[in-house]
């Protein structure tokens, strides 16, 4: 089952880039104490996430922000050095933090698999977007299949 509005963001590690190299980032240190908009996308350098989803975030990142979000999180089944490369790619310095969840055990207890083995991409993260305060799911939109809609940037943004 889908992770609902209310329930707690599971402990578990995540990873990103930093200056030295990947490092361990757990949902505890992510989530905690903080409001947190997490989108989640299929894959990095794919079509709709590197022409739409990232990028929306990356420009209404300040609005968003007005709004009372501490962070913005990208979130794929990607590992450290695929999020990293994507968002330097991308121009996210200071605007989206890029988290990598290479194995999708994140992922999975989210209950937000995409599989998508028979296209040769293996399991993934459905597109979606979520609001996290302090741990705890205040809302979650998860996009139905091959849509971009509710967890766009600026659909998120009128919901602030």
């Amino acid at each position: 089952m889908t992770i609902q509005p209310g329930d707690k963001i599971p402990t578990a590690t995540l990873y990103e880039m930093g200056a030295d190299g990947p490092g361990g980032v757990s949902t505890d240190e992510l989530f905690g104490g903080k409001t947190v908009l997490l989108f989640g996308v299929p894959g990095a350098f794919t079509p709709t996430c590197s022409a739409s989803h990232l990028p929306g975030f990356v420009d209404l990142a300040d609005q968003i922000k007005a709004k009372g979000v501490d962070e913005i999180v990208c979130f794929a089944v990607n590992d450290a050095f695929i999020m990293g490369a994507w968002g330097k790619d991308r121009n996210v310095s200071g605007k989206v933090r890029m988290i990598g969840d290479g194995s999708g055990l994140l992922t999975k207890q989210l209950g937000l698999e995409l599989d998508l083995i028979e296209a040769g991409l293996g399991v993934r993260c459905e597109r979606f977007a979520m609001l996290v305060e302090n741990g705890t799911v205040k809302s979650i939109d998860v996009e139905a299949p091959g849509e971009f809609d509710v967890s766009s940037a600026s659909s998120q943004l009128s919901k602030l």
